[in-house]
């Protein structure tokens, strides 16, 4: 349902209500809301300046559309979400007010209609209907934030330094592992936008260098889908399927400050190990100082913020600069997947090109012979067709 449109949704409607209606999932908190969400559940949410990886999250879960009490777009900084959802074709309701967190419980049927937000026949909420042009129009006012946001996000960053300076500096906190990274070529896979089709890109680059693959979370699931089991995986175990989990090497799930690792009863109850990292960064950046710690040769990064764009809004108006920290302290050692990827690509046409020219020679042989005997065109045609498979992949 991620490229659901409006007319389809009307379509689910019962009897002959106008709008969209479904059973409402309140939560303030979308990581949470998300996992117990249906597809075609409307999310009730509380966030201002939706973020990207939030809206990535809704449109995962299918959701048929999103009312959020606060709005989605503050002006603070051009966020990314509500541009992820109208374009996935998730109709967004903004605005609506905190009382509707209360008025709407979840389970509920909920009906919007225009800018009303009804239970049964009772009016809740009013909200604003967020459309493509709304958004375009609100990002670009938003753009005028930018520099109170960068001083908002350095301020936040001297201030994470000074609360994690001996895990930045030092690296005092960072767990051992079983797994080997030294001297080794690393891949992180991060769950960020697109990082399915990235890692995909890479599969050749795993193939030859055999890295070690690290999974963040959800992450890790997308390796096994597309059929590498990840070494390493960070993050929340609840976030990971139970099958992914016992296929790793390690995990590491991160854990507060006093030592409380939310999550690890999963990994526990599956009767398997796990260590713990206590640090206030967030699970990608905690993997790659765990690839700085351990001494790893290269580091290639997947589903990593790669604009200034993207960079503030993964941290939520600057709240969390530990991402800034941690790409200065791996320095030179860290490249990003896409970079990689076409590097790849970049060499493969001079290498199929002799490959190309070997199989005519062959080629020509090979119907001499057949011109022999006739018996032999169709073997003959069938070990082209692979042959040309084979060298088609190589591009």
């Amino acid at each position: 349902m991620r490229g659901m449109k409006l007319a389809s949704l009307l379509s689910r409607t019962p009897s002959a209500q106008p709008g969209i209606s479904g059973v409402a999932r309140v939560d303030r908190r979308i990581r949470d809301l998300v996992k117990r969400v249906s597809p075609g559940d409307i999310a009730v949410i509380d966030q201002v300046d939706l973020d990207r990886a939030s809206a990535d999250a809704l449109v995962q879960a299918q959701v048929a559309a999103v009312i959020n009490a606060a709005p989605s777009i503050s002006g603070r900084y051009p966020n990314l979400g509500p541009e992820v959802l109208l374009k996935a074709g998730v109709p967004l309701f903004d605005n609506a007010g905190r009382e509707v967190l209360h008025r709407v419980r979840d389970g509920s049927m909920v009906r919007v209609h225009e800018n009303t937000v009804y239970v049964g026949r009772r009016e809740v909420a009013t909200c604003v209907v967020q459309t493509p042009e709304s958004v375009a129009d609100q990002i670009v006012e938003a753009r005028a934030g930018m520099s109170a946001q960068l001083e908002a996000f350095s301020a936040n960053t001297i201030e994470f330094l000074r609360r994690e300076r001996s895990l930045i500096l030092d690296g005092v906190g960072v767990p051992d592992l079983r797994v080997s990274l030294a001297d080794r070529h690393v891949v992180v896979v991060a769950p960020g936008p697109g990082h399915a089709e990235d890692f995909h890109a890479l599969k050749r680059y795993v193939r030859r260098h055999r890295p070690v693959l690290i999974g963040v979370e959800r992450a890790a699931d997308t390796m096994r889908d597309l059929g590498f089991s990840p070494d390493v995986v960070v993050g929340d175990p609840t976030t990971v399927e139970a099958s992914t989990l016992t296929a790793a090497s390690e995990i590491v799930v991160p854990a507060q400050p006093d030592g409380h690792a939310p999550g690890v009863e999963r990994v526990q109850d599956l009767g398997i190990g796990a260590v713990t990292f206590p640090a206030t960064a967030n699970p990608e950046d905690l993997a790659l100082l765990l690839t700085e710690a351990h001494d790893a040769d290269l580091v290639v990064t997947v589903g990593f913020q790669a604009t200034l764009r993207e960079f503030l809004d993964s941290g939520r108006s600057g709240s969390n600069p530990s991402t800034f920290l941690t790409r200065l302290k791996l320095g030179t050692r860290v490249i990003d997947g896409k970079a990689v990827a076409r590097l790849h690509r970049a060499r493969a046409p001079r290498t199929s090109l002799f490959v190309v020219l070997a199989l005519l020679a062959v080629a020509v042989v090979a119907l001499v012979l057949v011109g022999l005997d006739a018996g032999y065109g169709a073997v003959v045609a069938d070990w082209w067709n692979a042959a040309v498979d084979w060298v088609m992949n190589l591009w």
